[in-house]
Order: C-alpha cells, then sequence, then structure tokens
C-alpha cells in the first residue's frame, strides 16, 4: 500500500469514527430542566436547571470515561467480551444516579427503573429516573445516556415510546434477587409473618 493510500485510508477511519458527544446547548438544558420542573409545582427551579446541567455533563463524562467508540449494543459486547470495563446500560445508570444523588436535592429524587425485563427476545435496559421527592417513577423524567452511547435522551418516564419502565426494586423482587430482612438487636431475622 503506498504512503498516499494509507493516508487516505486512516482519514476515511478517522471521518468514520463515532465522536464524543458535543457538550449541551444552553436550550438543552433549558428544556430538560423546564420538563423536571412541570413535573411538580414542588421542584425547586434552581435544582431543575442543575439537575439537568448535570445530566448532560455526566452523560458526556461517562462517555469518555467508558470510551465509546461505537454504537451501544456494539460497545455492550466488548465489556462482555471484557475489551472494555464499563459501558452496559445498568454502569450508565448507577454512575448517574451516584453523581445525581450526591448534589443532595432537597426537591428532586433520584431513582432506577428497568424495561424489557421479561421480555424473551429483547434485552432488559436499565436507567436513572428524575422524580419530584417522595414521588412515584412514573411521575419522574428518564435519564438515559446509554441509548445513544453517551448523547443523554430524556422524556417523562410515561412518554417514553420505546420502552416501559418499571420501578427497578420492583423487578429485582419479582425476580427474587431482593430479599427483605428484618433487623432485631444486632441480628437478621425473617421479616414478620402475615
Amino acid at each position: 500500500m503506498t504512503r498516499i493510500a494509507l493516508l487516505l485510508a486512516l482519514l476515511l477511519l478517522a471521518a468514520c469514527a463515532p465522536k464524543p458527544p458535543a457538550p449541551a446547548t444552553p436550550r438543552q438544558i433549558t428544556a430538560l430542566a423546564l420538563a423536571l420542573r412541570q413535573m411538580s409545582p414542588d421542584v425547586d427551579p434552581t435544582e431543575a436547571t442543575i439537575a439537568a446541567r448535570l445530566s448532560y455533563a455526566t452523560s458526556r463524562e461517562l462517555a469518555r470515561a467508558y470510551h465509546i467508540t461505537d454504537s451501544p449494543l456494539i460497545h455492550n459486547a466488548k465489556v462482555n467480551a471484557g475489551t472494555r470495563p464499563r459501558g452496559l446500560c445498568y454502569h450508565w445508570a448507577e454512575d448517574m444516579q451516584a453523581r445525581l444523588e450526591a448534589e443532595g436535592f432537597h426537591t428532586l429524587d433520584v431513582t432506577r427503573a428497568i424495561a424489557n425485563s421479561d421480555a424473551l427476545f429483547l434485552i432488559e435496559h436499565s436507567t436513572a429516573v428524575l422524580t419530584p421527592k417522595g414521588a412515584k417513577m412514573e411521575d419522574g423524567v428518564v435519564i438515559d445516556p446509554w441509548r445513544k452511547g453517551g448523547t443523554l435522551f430524556w422524556s417523562p418516564v410515561t412518554e417514553d415510546r420505546r420502552y416501559d419502565w418499571l420501578p427497578r426494586a420492583q423487578v429485582l423482587r419479582d425476580k427474587g434477587r431482593i430479599h427483605y430482612v428484618h433487623r432485631t438487636k444486632g441480628s437478621l431475622a425473617a421479616p414478620p409473618a402475615e
């Protein structure tokens, strides 16, 4: 291969490689902040704006940290093959949740949701959800950076046309992955019979 052909091939590969997510625009941040405020009159506008900025910034930071260079499903295959350490949807969800919770919001809660938990031919998908303090997951907004490989997707939970979300705790309980115990004076005991 000549040097020119090699250079052209490298340029072509560079042009085809996915680019890291672009920083959020003020319009994107404003739109998400507005959606968060519209969840409830009790949501503090300042907290909504901070949560919107953090959601976009964290999506971008995680894409870099996970070395995202492919579509989400291809990246999943790389993680499962051991060539990438993180980047499955639940990694995005737990890291997003941890970052948002670290902010210590007073009018917002961060929870998790799972879709496709009982589907035969679809992969299970996890995400973070912002809700008004004390509200149900269904009243919240999906914060999903996995779906577009680090470019944040968000939507009110009930308006997400791609996934039917269930609360994570409910899915884990239904699958027998959560077992509740009752703590009594330094020991663990089975919950009281009902």
